[in-house]
């Protein structure tokens, strides 16, 4: 339940982490607003991940609203402090988490009008930032990087066979980190004579996805020697136990598995800046999409994305091609 909001008898709003009151532009509301509140992160919002980046934004307005704008009403808000919000955000954000700051604002503004606690949505006129993007920013790994790094991965360990397993997972099935660590032990199993993976993708939907050969070892030698088909219910990529330095019985969260990528990369020598969760995803299509006998109308489907513009945005043949050509600049 690490960082998951938490009611309190106070109607005030946290995490399990630290103790987080609502924003005192809500308080001073009252009423409606008090209750909806919570009601909107604790019950609309199902996908943690999205929860608590909307909340990030909402709080982040309402303070900046109060101690920038001086806003003492939540009726005050105006499209005129929501757009200057949004230009302040512009000035140390990429366009598309603005974005998604701006539609949490609108979300929460929504959820308000329709409880009656504000007449309008204030921040339904503000327009975004443009975002022209044809291809995504997150960093990827060649095939020879990723190998490297798999490779240079000892498996005399648990956490050794834990960490190889879970980015041999996200590289072949082209996993979100979060759809990789809320897998279950049953969530590998057979079918149809081989072994399948199911990822718990956004939404409460499942995908699943049958296991390329190197990843079907990995993810079965990984099972084997943590014993942990014997605990089909508990979670299949577990936390270290601080004291005894072994695998223990709770469930390891995207944060560990950053910093385990970050220390992996770094001790090998990949260099790859902004190395993330989220490389392997684009690593793993790109490396499909760079197979000449790859069908590229399935990479979308594998890849769960119902818009294949989405799949684009993962797709980096077009760097090789630059590197190539600039080559041939004969000075």
């Amino acid at each position: 339940m690490s960082n998951t909001l938490i009611m309190r008898k106070s109607g005030g709003l946290g995490t399990t982490d630290s103790a987080v009151g609502m924003p005192a532009l809500i308080v001073r509301a009252g009423g409606n607003a008090e209750m909806r509140f919570p009601e909107l992160f604790a019950a609309q919002i199902r996908h943690r991940n999205t929860r608590e980046a909307y909340l990030r934004a909402v709080r982040d307005f309402l303070d900046w609203a109060e101690t920038e704008a001086r806003i003492e009403d939540l009726l005050d808000i105006e499209p005129l402090h929501v757009a200057a919000w949004v230009e302040t955000k512009t000035q140390t954000y990429e366009a598309q988490s603005v974005k998604q700051q701006l539609a949490a604002l609108r979300h929460l503004f929504d959820w308000l009008v329709t409880g009656h606690v504000l007449h309008t949505n204030p921040a339904s006129f503000v327009r975004g930032p443009k975002l022209s993007n044809t291809k995504g920013k997150t960093p990827i790994l060649t095939p020879t990087e990723a190998r490297k790094l798999i490779r240079s991965i000892p498996t005399d360990t648990l956490v050794g066979l834990r960490d190889r397993a879970l980015i041999g997972l996200m590289i072949h099935t082209f996993a979100w980190v979060s759809a990789a660590v809320t897998m279950n032990v049953k969530d590998v199993y057979r079918k149809q004579e081989h072994l399948w993976v199911r990822l718990h993708e956004k939404g409460g939907k499942h995908h699943e996805m049958p296991c390329q050969h190197k990843l079907k070892e990995c993810v079965q030698e990984y099972i084997e020697a943590a014993g942990l088909a014997e605990d089909p219910n508990g979670p299949l990529f577990r936390s270290v136990d601080r004291k005894t330095k072994q695998l223990g019985a709770n469930r390891l969260d995207r944060q560990r598995a950053w910093a385990m990528i970050k220390r992996r990369a770094k001790k090998v020598g990949v260099d790859t800046p902004g190395i993330c969760n989220h490389t392997f995803r684009g690593t793993g299509i790109t490396a499909y999409q760079e197979n000449p006998e790859a069908k590229l109308e399935h990479a979308p489907q594998m890849a769960a994305h119902s818009d294949p513009k989405t799949t684009r945005f993962y797709d980096r043949r077009s760097d090789q091609v630059s590197f190539d050509e600039v080559e041939r600049i004969g000075i």
